[in-house]
């Protein structure tokens, strides 16, 4: 069995396969490995994603996230419809409750323009209860473009197609150190090692990590964000039709608590964004003292815990009382209440932090000459896959 590649890729998640998927797409005869320290692919963010397909509507125009995210819109439709993978193009509404968040919405509504966004439309309480019949706010913005998929069975499929063409895939492989030399670099994993001319570091959660292993100077710090959901009781879904979201806080990058139509039908209420205590702290009660460790002795961290510390506060006891996460729904939907609501999975963002105490809003590559480190990817990293893998795939094909 051949330990030499011409690239190797780190994580199969969907960046990871989407990334390897265009390579192969490009250049057939590259000679590609993947390797995932889980099982399966598809295992952390991807597999706890909560499904929405982004219109690209949020992200500063000419931002990687805006450019990705709108081009990756249109390559992930073209990809499901291509391989029969169950997705619903449904639209969204962004909600505004009160007054002092019009000009926010009216901001969303001109930024979705500038990102060529098409069908916009502002609403008055009127019409949005035409749409979303029991929904409260006085104006709202609809979004055509926005659909829900399962991004699981995407990146399922990628992996057939992987598998295919040639691509290794190797579970159960974590990688313990790289060594990079002239003409390429060597990765350790607990049982072997593999060489390759490049390698590119997808490892979502322990990107900063992995990226420590080839330069010291790394100046972001991936801090875990844990996301927590409920499900709507059968009996209540008819209170959500599609997708329903607030205004969010332009000061901090999570959409705030929404509601998400899944195509199982279930109707999911959340997320909040508690601080994790373990980079896969799914629950409350997941403790990793090194994952701790390394977030609160991080200065960056320390910046935002001091800034936002009652916004952080709230989030916190959100999670730990259903009443108060209820209340936060009621903003959106009023006769919720904490009866209807029942206790469903939750995901943990690997949200990237600067020394300074800046939590990235755009994705976020190192390069070397022989690696190149996705060091944040986050929402809608999911949605643009697609469209991160080509541009990442163009700089490896340079490099080989």
């Amino acid at each position: 069995m051949s330990t030499r590649f011409d690239v190797i890729i780190i994580g199969a998640g969907i960046i990871g396969c989407a990334t390897a998927l265009k390579i192969i797409q490009r250049k057939p005869n590259t000679r590609i490995l993947i390797l995932e320290k889980e099982s399966t692919v598809a295992v952390h963010q991807t597999g706890h994603n909560s499904g929405v397909i982004h219109s690209g509507l949020y992200y500063t125009p000419e931002s990687l996230k805006a450019k990705n995210c709108v081009k990756g819109y249109h390559m992930l439709i073209e990809f499901c419809q291509t391989h029969g993978i169950r997705h619903d193009i449904c639209g969204k509404l962004v909600v505004a409750s009160n007054e002092q968040e019009l000009p926010r919405l009216r901001f969303l509504y001109e930024r979705g323009i500038s990102n060529g966004l098409i069908g916009l439309r502002l609403m008055s309480q009127e019409k949005m209860k035409e749409i979303e019949p029991y929904v409260a706010g006085i104006q709202g913005l609809y979004v055509p473009q926005t659909g829900i998929v399962d991004y699981g069975e995407v990146t399922q499929k990628m992996k057939e197609l992987l598998q295919e063409k040639g691509v290794e895939i190797w579970c159960n492989e974590a990688v313990v150190r790289i060594r990079t030399f002239v003409m390429g670099s060597e990765v350790y994993t607990r049982s072997s090692s593999y060489t390759a001319s490049i390698v590119v570091n997808c490892a979502g959660l322990h990107a900063d990590r992995v990226a420590r292993m080839t330069r010291n100077n790394v100046t972001v710090r991936i801090i875990p964000f844990r996301g927590e959901y409920y499900t709507l009781k059968e009996g209540k879904r008819y209170l959500v039709k599609n997708l329903i979201y607030p205004v969010p806080d332009s000061a901090f990058p999570f959409l705030g608590v929404h509601f998400t139509r899944k195509l199982s039908g279930d109707i999911e209420a959340g997320p909040n964004a508690v601080f994790a205590f373990k980079r896969e702290g799914y629950n409350r009660n997941s403790i990793n003292l090194r994952d701790l460790w390394e977030s609160i002795s991080w200065p960056g961290f320390r910046l935002v815990a001091k800034k936002y510390w009652r916004m952080g506060a709230g989030e916190f006891y959100r999670s730990y009382y259903k009443g108060a996460f209820t209340n936060a729904l009621q903003k959106l939907i009023p006769e919720i209440q904490k009866d209807d609501l029942t206790k469903c999975g939750s995901g943990v963002r690997a949200q990237a932090c600067d020394r300074t105490g800046g939590l990235l809003d755009d994705f976020y590559m190192i390069e070397e000459t022989s690696v190149i480190h996705v060091c944040n990817a986050p929402s809608p990293a999911a949605t643009s896959s697609l469209s991160i893998g080509t541009m990442i795939a163009g700089k490896v094909l340079r490099s080989l």
